[in-house]
């Protein structure tokens, strides 16, 4: 009779000692990071201190704006209602966690266990996240597609460029598709294919859902654009904003390709690059970037992971 509470009691102490060794972690990297760029975060603040405190806090509204949008894209992406205040939470603790972990992987490990905890089945949650990614990717596409269209030679190729890497790639992708639907857990593969189809279909079933999935990710990746526009907009920096937004969702495209946590250091090179490239001068695109670095991660970094421990603790992720 007794057996049940004496097990369960060492059970419990193990589980508290493991959720806070892992909030511990995070505040730890979090710290290390902070050192680590300590001279980016204080002479971005040098900086914008003397910007244009009106636009920053344009940028500043817009950056908070990103973290609404995407919990709308994540309720968007399974049928069943979540709750919107741990959801919100949810999705800021995963920016954090995005800028610990390699890009993606920190926001969609917490998306995930977010998910399990209420109540989805592993691949059900799983399904979830990354149709809110391919989601937002194919937005991204879009618009990238619509500025470029926009802002024609802003992206263009230099002449020559060889065609033959991009029948290279193309051939290596077709032999991974042709690889992952053949072999022995073709079935299996099959199965899990075929209930991600379900899921998927059943979130379009819903209108709303379906509203929400595809409104929020346009928007997140909007206010992301917008952010940076007033970034430099407060420095003076003389680019249109068409070309401005066009140049980072370039950028940080080409940025994810690389595993830094939350695209450190990748991001932010191609992104000087390319608002330099563009006619801006080199003190102004260093201060754009910086400003934007500041108000979508550093400045959220801390807190976002306190939260993320205060879930933890709480046994919603």
């Amino acid at each position: 009779m007794t057996s049940g509470p004496l097990v369960a009691a060492p059970t419990r102490r193990r589980s508290a000692y493991w959720h806070t060794a892992l909030g511990l972690t995070v505040l730890v990297a979090a710290g290390w990071l902070a050192r680590r760029h300590w001279p980016v975060l204080e002479t971005g603040a040098v900086r914008l201190a003397l910007a244009d405190q009106g636009w920053l806090l344009v940028a500043a509204t817009a950056a908070v704006g990103t973290w609404l949008c995407a919990a709308l894209a994540q309720q968007g992406a399974v049928p069943e209602r979540l709750p919107r205040g741990r959801l919100v939470a949810a999705q800021f603790a995963a920016s954090a966690a995005n800028h610990v972990l390699p890009a993606g992987l920190g926001a969609g490990v917490v998306n995930l266990r977010f998910l399990m905890r209420r109540g989805l089945p592993a691949a059900r949650a799983a399904t979830a996240v990354a149709v809110k990614g391919t989601a937002g990717a194919v937005v991204r596409a879009a618009l990238i597609a619509a500025l470029t269209l926009a802002c024609p030679g802003v992206l263009s190729l230099p002449r020559g460029a060889p065609g033959l890497p991009a029948l290279l790639l193309a051939t290596a992708v077709a032999a991974a598709v042709t690889a992952l639907l053949a072999g022995p857990l073709r079935e299996r593969r099959r199965r899990v294919l075929g209930a991600a189809v379900a899921d998927i279909r059943a979130v379009h079933a819903r209108p709303r859902r379906a509203a929400a999935l595809w409104g929020g990710s346009l928007a997140f990746a909007v206010l992301h654009c917008a952010v940076l526009i007033a970034v430099t907009q407060a420095v003076a920096l003389p680019l249109p904003p068409a070309r401005v937004a066009l140049l980072y969702l370039a950028a940080s495209t080409a940025a994810a390709l690389l595993p830094t946590p939350g695209g450190l250091g990748s991001l932010d090179a191609a992104l000087a690059l390319a608002l330099t490239a563009a006619g801006a001068p080199a003190a102004s695109a260093a201060s754009a970037v910086l400003g934007y670095r500041l108000l979508t991660v550093w400045l959220p970094l801390l807190p976002g992971l306190l939260v993320l421990g205060v879930l933890i603790r709480r046994k919603a992720l």
